[in-house]
């Protein structure tokens, strides 16, 4: 877990800062913080922390599925959309898996451990902002597909074993999105051959109308997973979801552990969902704040992917040393030279709020001057 940001507890320990003044641009959290409303709802349900959770959240599901028209057997809540994205694979038992390069790393790391012999990379180009061509990834899982029937590993919806492709929308780290309509052609592709195809909408929250989750209920290809802990800071108290057709939902929900989301998490979940004015507020303040940061890279001079999502994937030949040089002044940036398709050249910063943002633009100005 070392390679993946948000750990202010160990930089911390390595500095000497403490945690409180420590400026974390390398999690991509809602500068806002979580709702009120949710703080209201934690605050009151510590009282009930004597009894079990739900074993597999059952009113949250409940919620869930009024709020986005599907139903209750399409469910499937989890500590975080990371026990989502290892239980997925655990459960349907791909021989291969098709994931775009660079992208987050635990889909691959999911998928072998659950036994996947193969991982197709479907590598994104730095001249094209690293966008996915909805038309090159279907490619590579026709390819993918017409491989495992050659080998005798045919399978998938409702079969298995077989292929699952991941595609992170947006992707992270480059913040590039596949428009919805791209995205519901490359599952009718998955459909077609016979491959899961899951879409993590970790960060779609920032992008609303681009979600494809209503469409789980015609492709049983298809499954959408959602975080809460990004858009409505619940990081700490790990809470996400997974949406698929029923028939395969029946399949996961074995392999799923009881009792994995706490009672607070499912609390907090509920009434994130219903606040719309807090919604409202986050993508306002995000257009803002995320006008300020492209104009301040500009002027800086800085390389960076025009991101749709609450993060900013950029480019310096000198990346390790601006980041080591922010640390020692306790500002975290993702250090994104683990990410496969990726260099030693590129870091990821989060939007944070306008006083932390001019921070940061204030001190790599300081940093990155020296260096060029």
């Amino acid at each position: 877990m070392n390679g993946h940001g948000g750990n202010i507890w160990a930089a911390s320990r390595a500095t000497g800062i403490p945690e409180d003044e420590i400026l974390d641009f390398s999690a991509s959290i809602n500068p806002l913080g979580l709702p009120m409303k949710v703080a209201e709802a934690i605050r009151a349900g510590i009282d009930r922390l004597c009894h079990y959770p739900e074993p597999y959240s059952e009113g949250l599901s409940e919620h869930l599925g009024h709020l986005l028209g599907v139903g209750v057997d399409s469910i499937i809540c989890g500590n975080g959309s990371a026990e989502l994205i290892y239980l997925i694979p655990r459960a349907l038992k791909p021989a291969c898996a098709v994931i775009p390069e660079p992208t987050f790393s635990e889909y691959e790391r999911a998928c072998r451990i659950a036994g996947a012999k193969k991982v197709l990379g479907y590598r994104l180009k730095r001249e094209d902002d690293f966008d996915v061509s909805p038309e090159a990834f279907a490619q590579k899982i026709v390819e993918a597909c017409a491989s495992g029937r050659k080998s005798g590993r045919s399978g998938g919806p409702c079969g298995k074993p077989g292929v699952v492709a991941f595609l992170c929308n947006p992707n992270n780290p480059t913040g590039r999105l596949v428009a919805r309509n791209d995205v519901l052609a490359i599952a009718e592709t998955a459909r077609q051959r016979g491959c899961y195809l899951v879409v993590d909408e970790a960060f779609l929250d920032f992008c609303p109308g681009e979600s494809v989750v209503s469409a789980v209920k015609e492709n049983p290809s298809l499954i959408v997973l959602r975080s809460m802990t990004k858009f409505y800071a619940l990081s700490g108290l790990r809470i996400g979801y997974a949406v698929m057709h029923p028939s395969v939902c029946r399949q996961v929900i074995p392999y799923k552990e009881p009792w994995t989301v706490n009672a607070l998490a499912q609390k907090a979940a509920i009434e994130a969902t219903k606040d719309v004015p807090f919604q409202k507020a986050s993508l306002a303040a995000m257009a803002e704040e995320k006008s300020f940061m492209e104009a301040e890279l500009l002027r800086l001079g800085v390389e960076f992917i025009p991101s749709r999502a609450n993060y900013y994937l950029l480019r310096l030949e000198r990346a390790s040393e601006v980041k080591a040089a922010l640390e020692k002044k306790g500002i975290l940036v993702r250090d994104c030279s683990n990410f496969a398709g990726l260099g030693p050249e590129y870091l990821r910063i989060a939007v944070r709020s306008r006083r932390e943002n001019k921070i940061l633009m204030k001190e790599m100005e300081g940093i990155c001057a020296p260096l060029s």
